[in-house]
């Protein structure tokens, strides 16, 4: 178990806002085709602010504190800090994930912004583009 910290085993082994949110505001659902991880994340937004957030995942321990954590992160965040959330800031938060893994907090950030693109969507907000890279049909930025 050396190879994952503390807060990746306690996300595992209790992971928060685990669930479904009925006639969810935005929902997002990314996989990797390389490991089999699954992530679906449903957002609750009332006047700009993620008031609910909850996560399905299937995949490994890493997969399901990743998501975890990436709900913590959000949580109670207006949409325009939410969109900002990083990979690297879930990995960050979870004291690290090792190098064969991080691309389990990439999903949880692709899973996210998956589900912010879907509310913007169907609120008729503008974005930018930019904001929300479609990461299954990327060349490759380097994360």
């Amino acid at each position: 178990m050396a190879l994952y910290s503390e807060k990746v085993m306690d996300h595992f082994r209790n992971p928060r806002n685990v669930g479904t949110i009925e006639n969810a505001d935005g929902v997002g659902e990314v996989g990797n085709a390389k490991c089999g991880d699954i992530m679906k994340i449903y957002l609750k937004i009332q006047d700009g602010v993620i008031e609910d957030v909850k996560f399905e995942t299937f995949g490994c321990g890493s997969a399901i504190a990743s998501s975890s954590m990436a709900t913590e992160l959000i949580k109670g965040k207006p949409v325009s800090e939410a969109i900002a959330l990083t990979n690297k800031a879930v990995a960050e938060a979870l004291d690290g994930l090792p190098a064969h893994k991080l691309h389990c907090s990439v999903l949880a950030e692709e899973a996210i912004k998956a589900a912010l693109k879907d509310y913007c969507d169907r609120q008729g907000i503008a974005y930018d583009p930019a904001q929300f890279p479609d990461c299954a049909h990327c060349e490759g930025c380097g994360r």
